[in-house]
């Protein structure tokens, strides 16, 4: 029995960690502020993964989302959402039950692992040093400013060039679109968390390779 492959990449909300109430929580504080009506923790679960910024124009009223100062707006929601997520990283947020496990296994094994996420940088680090001892990955990387972002390939090959790893050997899993579009936009084997936010068919259609029920089916993935 041996590896299969040597690195894995993991998306961070909606795969490792339930994050969804507390997005809404912080974004709904951020339409509050402006005087904007608030969305539903289902719609959240729909548009969540391509960024703070996106997010916020999205959950603008369908009117302000074409107006002149669209983008200002996006901005300003944007920014108060991320400091207000910043001052208090952790409300309800906790990891998907097996992945604790899962992680521990996959250094015993030792895979090198990653964390790639749309989240803001500074905020993705925050929250995984919190809710994961430290060492639990090789590298955690957000978005950062200038810098691109999920589905586009170039931030997962900058991770695996400082892991020493390369594509064929690298298996990506996330529950969203947007996961699964970057792991074949890179060259990665693209695997879906069908406990996040997004769902099967949703998976099925943007090309996933494999679609997993738990935490633990992924062992099987990565081990033979």
């Amino acid at each position: 029995m041996k590896n299969k492959f040597k690195s894995v990449i993991f998306d961070l909300d909606g795969t490792l960690i339930d994050t969804i109430a507390d997005i809404t929580l912080f974004m709904n504080k951020a339409l509050a502020l402006h005087g904007l009506p608030l969305a539903p923790e289902e719609e959240y679960k729909k548009l969540v993964g391509w960024g703070m910024n996106r997010l916020a124009r999205s959950v603008m009223p369908p009117e302000l989302r074409q107006c002149a100062e669209a983008d200002t707006l996006a901005a300003a929601l944007a920014a108060d959402a991320t400091r207000l997520y910043g001052e208090t990283p952790v409300v309800k947020t906790k990891p998907y039950s097996g992945i604790q496990e899962l992680l521990v296994e996959l250094k015993r094994r030792k895979l090198k692992t990653a964390v790639l996420s749309n989240k803001p940088d500074v905020l993705a680090n925050t929250v995984v040093n919190i809710l994961f001892p430290r060492g639990s990955f090789d590298i955690i990387r957000g978005d950062m400013a200038g810098k691109p972002r999920k589905p586009a390939p170039e931030p997962v090959w900058d991770i695996l060039m400082e892991l020493d790893s390369s594509p064929r050997d690298t298996v990506f899993l996330g529950d969203s679109e947007i996961d699964i579009e970057t792991a074949l936009a890179s060259g990665c084997h693209a695997v879906g968390a069908g406990w996040g936010f997004r769902g099967y068919e949703t998976l099925v259609k943007a090309g996933a390779e494999r679609i997993i029920d738990k935490p633990s089916d992924f062992l099987e993935v990565v081990w033979n």
